[in-house]
């Protein structure tokens, strides 16, 4: 199958999409990014494109945080994206990657008097994170990024270079992710997702002044706890000790979906197993992610393969 991208204003094939060796954003990491699902529903041969406009609201902010300015508005990503998406012909899951960044091939460090352009991908990603049997997360020795380093609340690619440490240390260290703290040691989130506890009923989650980046899963899992199962979410800062005692954790983002969290740093938590709430809310993702529940209509993006182009 050939895979296509949207680059230099035009759709081409994949192979076709290059940037030079100089371009500015490759040794500065001077790019932003967002990692946008599309799920297909076999049953109604159809992609349901999950909270587009919620992606690519969060990019244009991370453009404001680098001085950049994107050339479409978000309705015209919108219809870029779901064309993209019928040229390159799949037929299951996707991961859609659109990136915005400085294409000056110029050396030194700045952000100002720079060019600039943006792509999109479409391909497809293996589970990140073993959302069926769950995962075994560290703390990690690595601190998360403060606001007055890189703003974490940008998916700008420099700051990843903090979250590939932290899983780095995780996976040669025998476990499946890492859990970063801020640098006063609370609680922040792990190298690609955010983390919920809960405890007394209700969930906890580390709040945006803890340095997470504000994601767009967190937000759902956030609404349906609420809509569907009458749970609050409290966000507050969270003690490394309170994970040790939570009666369930898990992770959520895009690319994790919602991954439950058996152990920390060799702890069990709860019963060691995928607790209720988890289990509860994983299902309710998984159906709302295909576009089928129409009190959220507003997060869906339908794009059928069969559509003229």
């Amino acid at each position: 199958m050939p895979d296509y991208a949207f680059f230099h204003k035009q759709f081409m094939p994949l192979a076709e999409a290059k940037i030079g060796i100089l371009t500015h954003a490759l040794p500065y990491g001077t790019a932003c990014f967002e990692g946008i699902r599309g799920n297909w529903d076999s049953a109604q041969e159809r992609f349901c494109i999950f909270r587009i406009k919620d992606h690519y609201k969060r990019m244009f902010d991370s453009c404001r945080l680098l001085k950049m300015n994107l050339p479409y508005s978000i309705d015209e990503f919108c219809q870029l994206t779901g064309e993209l998406l019928v040229r390159s012909g799949y037929q299951e899951d996707v991961y859609i990657r659109p990136l915005a960044y400085k294409s000056s091939e110029a050396i030194g460090v700045r952000l100002h008097n720079l060019e600039e352009d943006v792509f999109i991908i479409v391909t497809t990603l293996p589970s990140y994170l073993d959302i069926e049997n769950g995962v075994r997360c560290c703390t990690s020795s690595w601190r998360r990024v403060d606001d007055t380093m890189i703003p974490p609340r940008g998916k700008i690619c420099g700051i990843y270079v903090n979250s590939a440490l932290a899983k780095t240390e995780a996976q040669e260290s025998g476990f499946d992710e890492a859990i970063l703290l801020t640098q006063d040691g609370h609680v922040c989130e792990g190298s690609g997702e955010n983390i919920f506890l809960v405890s007394g009923g209700k969930l906890l989650t580390p709040p945006s002044s803890d340095n997470i980046l504000l994601g767009i899963t967190r937000d759902t899992v956030m609404k349906l706890a609420k809509n569907e199962l009458g749970i609050d979410t409290i966000e507050r800062q969270v003690d490394r000790s309170e994970l040790y005692v939570a009666d369930e954790c898990f992770f959520t983002g895009t690319a994790a979906n919602i991954a439950p969290i058996l152990e920390i740093d060799h702890r069990p938590i709860g019963t060691g197993g995928i607790g209720k709430v988890t289990a509860k809310l994983q299902k309710l993702f998984a159906k709302v992610m295909l576009g089928r529940n129409p009190k959220y209509s507003d997060w869906y993006h339908i794009v059928s393969p069969k559509a003229p182009i």
